[in-house]
């Protein structure tokens, strides 16, 4: 199969110098070396596979907790299975959603001088399960329709994408605290969400953005058909 069968997109315009960086004279000494890379490859995925069985065999009595959690956006088995190591099937011990997301690391803490509010600084909190959050907010923000990507999208543009991928895990966590206390499952609010929360916000924004580009708006009441 030809190189060109590979490359995509931005690589395709680059196809001579990747043929040219293929070009090359192979040694015994890099086949070796091949060798030896090859074998700790595999020792690594034998690894990784023996975990992986391990975790199935504790977390096989939470079946039922993996599986709802792992209905939410952008949450997978892996991030499932963390958050119930960390955080526990019973979260009795956190008297409300505030106190598990304080302790995870991901709820912004309120500064207040002279009654002014000041920035919200993220503590430390429980590095591994902040981790997965987070990378479960990214893959939900790649979700359609959802709230999550909603939510996302609405924070990115103004707070940047970091911020918004911590207050997307937060709302994760507090998706997954109350989905365990309660032991429900989990339902979408749908990515028109804030659109239905705000409608006069949201009418105030398009009509500004349609005066910006030179037209002039008049609003009328809709009457029902």
């Amino acid at each position: 199969m030809k190189l060109a069968d590979f490359a995509q997109r931005q690589l395709r315009g680059k196809i001579p110098e990747l043929e040219k960086a293929l070009e090359g004279h192979l040694t015994e000494h890099h086949r070796f070396m091949l060798r030896l890379l090859w074998k700790e490859l595999a020792q690594q995925e034998e690894l990784i596979a023996e975990l992986d069985r391990k975790i199935e065999e504790h977390t096989r009595p939470f079946a039922n907790e993996i599986e709802r959690l792992d209905a939410v956006p952008g949450v997978d088995r892996r991030v499932a299975e963390v958050a119930l190591a960390e955080v526990g099937s019973d979260v009795k011990p956190f008297p409300t959603h505030s106190h598990v997301a304080s302790w995870a690391g991901v709820c912004p803490g309120n500064e207040e001088s002279a009654g002014k509010r000041r920035r919200g600084r993220i503590t430390p909190g429980n590095r591994w399960l902040k981790r997965s959050l987070v990378q479960a907010a990214w893959a939900a923000s790649h979700t359609k329709h959802t709230y999550l990507a909603s939510q996302y999208r609405r924070l990115a543009g103004r707070r940047g994408r970091k911020r918004a991928l911590v207050a997307v895990g937060h709302s994760m966590l507090v998706i997954f605290y109350h989905m365990l206390k309660d032991r429900t499952t989990y339902k979408d609010l749908g990515g028109d969400f804030f659109d239905r929360l705000e409608p006069e916000r949201l009418t105030r924004y398009y009509v500004k953005r349609l005066e910006d580009l030179g037209h002039k708006v008049t609003l009328e009441s809709g009457v029902p058909a």
